[in-house]
């Protein structure tokens, strides 16, 4: 099960394999921020404090956006956090920058 905890609305939803957190959070009406939806403006910015590992890696556009210290603490972009097992776990929270 995938928690996703937008700015006033949290919604616990199956994993799909391939989407995004921000694909899931839009798809279920969690207000998430996000202007690009492709890795340049950063307001999908989120931490991921459960099940990081079943997310698949890094992205250049992640590496371009976040410092690594952020990486560090468990943040990611929504938009380039894509799940890659059916039976994940993940908990994350949109944590825009402004």
């Amino acid at each position: 099960m995938i928690e996703l905890k937008g700015r006033t609305k949290t919604a616990v939803v199956e994993a799909e394999v391939g989407l995004s957190l921000l694909d899931l959070a839009m798809k279920h009406d969690v207000d998430w921020s996000f202007s690009c939806a492709r890795g340049t403006c950063a307001r999908c910015r989120c931490l991921v404090t459960e099940g990081a590992d079943q997310l698949e890696g890094i992205t250049d556009e992640e590496w371009d956006r976040l410092e690594p210290e952020e990486f560090d603490e468990g943040y990611r972009l929504g938009c380039q956090a894509i799940i890659k097992t059916a039976d994940a776990n993940i908990s994350a929270a949109n944590k825009p920058y402004f």
